[in-house]
């Protein structure tokens, strides 16, 4: 509509620009003079220059000089109209960029995002809050099958996400399956500072060991491969659990393992079951002493009030 706009409003200034009849005058005229100028010099040539060679070189040196003529005296003639007609052009191409500005950011977003390589078909991503396993990509679009709730969650939704591709010019893109067949799956376990933390830790990494045995040879070729395809330095494979103090009071663990690109929830869930079935990390007797200790420091402070008099 507003391209539609723009364009009638550049027709109406063009036939409002004044009387055109003596543009039109004006060019009847000089091309009338200029065929006439033709005719004679083409005459003129034919009779006074013998050579043949000599003959057809001057008449076309004339004809493309006295065209050149013609063009100039066009410009001079129709400057005013080709000057509204170049304003009127411009106006419709900026119109014309504005009207159609996601489209084009799209198409950009389209180039970026095969430039980079950044992910391909089959690849788990993250953009803003959308994230889930890529299944289909255009020039215009992206389609997701939604990963969640949240982003620590790999269970598939059910729902499908189109995401325009305009978003990967000015949004960073998160590859969850950078290395494709193997990948290392880090998930967070919090505990209360007072908690046996430190039997956890063990208990955690015992149970990823134990889940991991049987492809951690396998992931470790694999991740050496990559590296040595990639240029790139491949953390070690071996399951490790680390702690982080993030507020006050709580203790997180971070438990990281390999795992096969489509068995990483699988073995998130086994290791958290078996852990969790097993271990008790709730430090009771800690609790017990410090009501003991409460107990003893309440019953002497009351003995303590008995025995000393009140001070007058």
């Amino acid at each position: 509509m507003q391209v539609a706009d723009t364009l009638s409003q550049v027709i109406s200034e063009f036939e409002l620009t004044g009387n055109i009849t003596k543009p039109l005058i004006a060019t009847l005229i000089l091309v009338s003079a200029i065929l006439l100028v033709r005719a004679i010099l083409a005459k003129f040539i034919r009779k006074s220059v013998s050579t043949t060679e000599l003959r057809r070189r001057w008449l076309v040196q004339t004809r493309n000089g006295l065209l050149l003529l013609m063009m100039l005296g066009l410009m001079l003639i129709w400057a005013e109209e080709l000057r509204t007609l170049a304003l009127g052009i411009v106006a419709i191409a900026v119109a014309f960029v504005v009207a159609t500005k996601e489209l084009i950011m799209c198409l950009t977003g389209s180039l970026v995002k095969s430039g980079s390589s950044s992910f391909s078909i089959g690849d788990r991503i993250q953009i803003k809050d959308f994230r889930g396993d890529v299944i289909d990509q255009n020039l215009l679009a992206t389609t997701l099958l939604e990963v969640g709730p949240g982003k620590h969650s790999h269970q598939r939704t059910g729902r499908m996400i189109a995401i325009p591709n305009s978003l990967f010019v000015s949004e960073p893109i998160i590859n969850e399956s950078y290395t494709h067949d193997f990948v290392l799956h880090v998930f967070t376990v919090p505990f209360k500072r007072e908690d046996n933390w430190r039997a956890a830790q063990a208990a955690f990494l015992e149970s990823a060991n134990r889940h991991c045995a049987d492809i951690l040879e396998f992931a470790r070729r694999y991740m050496q491969r990559m590296s040595d395809h990639r240029g790139i330095d491949v953390p070690s494979v071996d399951p490790r659990v680390t702690i982080t103090a993030p507020v006050a009071g709580e203790i997180h663990l971070i438990v990281r393992f390999p795992a096969k690109a489509g068995m990483r929830s699988y073995l998130e869930q086994a290791i958290l079951t078996e852990v969790f079935e097993h271990h008790d990390f709730t430090n009771k007797s800690s609790t017990a002493e410090l009501g003991v200790s409460r107990s003893e420091r309440s019953s002497t402070e009351t003995a303590a009030e008995i025995i000393t008099p009140p001070l007058t």
